[in-house]
């Protein structure tokens, strides 16, 4: 699971997905033929017929508009032919003002119609770079099994400054990346890629996990600097947390780096051991600028049914109506028996639950569970 379901694609307001609300502007046109037939001749209820081709443009599409824009005015000259008024002025000018306003309703259902099929085309568009820059997690790798969650905070948006990837070694080890990056919009989106692109063409490397992290800086500081000259001063704030781990498949151990990014939870049956390094480094992006070029590797106990679960700070900063935290710690061993998948579904409904619906930052979280080799 690599992102929260999204809604249909297809328009709610077609016929074929709410043909009970047909019923409500044939309904008006069958009532308001009969009342106005049976009533005094001084009442006249034909003029609401209007209102059925109005509001089956709320939900259905031009053909279906124009069908009940036709049906109104065939009443409308009924009730002309069964009252004896046909050829009045009056009426006259309702059937012609009848048919202005149901032309103007097909013509609303055109234009919607085609403003829908370019938002489609976008967001396939959309879709498709998202599948490109936040691939999914592969659901096994050596004894482990991984699953991955995206929940933007934006209710339309695919894509966002959080990350996540894996990649496999030949040493017979899984290498995994989380991150968060700075800001929002088109510049965190490109500072993702910029981050998942430099991870997948090193991970898989020989090369030890502080060398990776170190061309993560590197690669992350060329690319926001590569167009600044030397008389420039460099202004850059661009940066994100992350943290690297690798995790052998023949030992029971998980080796990782921090970069200023929220400790890996290890959970072991219902107890929970924050992963927390004794060195946390400088975000990614400000290691170059600082002359770091050596990171350290804590190396933490991962056996055969532990469960390990990554996170950003999207998942703990998030806010209820209360302004209270979500409590991430005291919610995930609850879930600890679950298949990592599982455990990411009970996430993803009780942290949104927990917010009623609304995120202020982007999310992300991983979890992996060690199985036997």
């Amino acid at each position: 699971m690599a992102l929260r379901p999204r809604p249909d694609s297809k328009r709610s307001w077609q016929p074929g997905h709410a043909p009970a609300l047909l019923l409500i502007p044939l309904g008006l046109i069958v009532t308001v033929c009969v009342v106005d037939v049976l009533s005094p001749p001084h009442v006249h209820l034909g003029p609401l017929l209007v209102a059925a081709p109005a509001i089956t443009v709320a939900f259905a599409g031009a053909r279906v508009t124009a069908l009940m824009g036709a049906l109104a005015v065939a009443a409308q000259v009924l009730i002309g032919v069964l009252r004896g008024v046909l050829p009045t002025a009056n009426i006259q000018a309702q059937i012609a003002a009848l048919i202005v306003v149901s032309s103007i309703c097909v013509t609303i259902c055109v234009l919607r119609d085609r403003r829908e099929q370019q938002l489609h085309r976008v967001r396939s568009v959309a879709e498709a770079a998202q599948s490109v820059l936040l691939q999914p997690l592969p659901t096994h790798t050596g004894p482990l099994r991984i699953a991955g969650l995206y929940i933007p905070a934006e209710e339309e948006a695919d894509l966002g400054g959080d990350l996540y990837a894996a990649a496999r070694t030949a040493d017979h080890s899984t290498r995994l990346l989380i991150g968060d990056v700075r800001g929002s919009g088109l510049a965190a989106i490109n500072n993702a890629a910029l981050l998942l692109g430099a991870f997948r063409a090193a991970a898989h490397r020989q090369a030890t996990l502080p060398r990776l992290a170190v061309h993560l800086d590197a690669a992350f500081r060329w690319d926001t600097s590569q167009w600044r000259s030397r008389a420039e001063p460099d202004t850059n704030e661009d940066f994100a947390t992350a943290t690297l781990l690798d995790i052998p498949d023949h030992e029971p151990v998980v080796h990782l780096i921090t970069c200023g990014h929220p400790p890996p939870i290890l959970l072991r049956g219902s107890r929970l051991t924050p992963l927390t390094a004794e060195a946390s480094h400088l975000p990614i992006g400000f290691g170059g600028v600082f002359g770091i070029t050596g990171y350290d590797v804590e190396t933490f106990p991962f056996e055969v049914g532990d469960l390990l679960l990554l996170y950003t700070d999207g998942v703990i900063e998030a806010r209820n109506a209360d302004g209270l935290f979500y409590p991430f710690t005291e919610r995930a061993p609850e879930w600890t028996k679950d298949d990592p998948d599982e455990l990411l579904r009970h996430l993803q409904d009780d942290l949104l639950a927990y917010v009623h619906g609304h995120l202020d930052d982007d999310a992300a979280a991983v979890a992996i569970r060690r199985l036997a080799v």
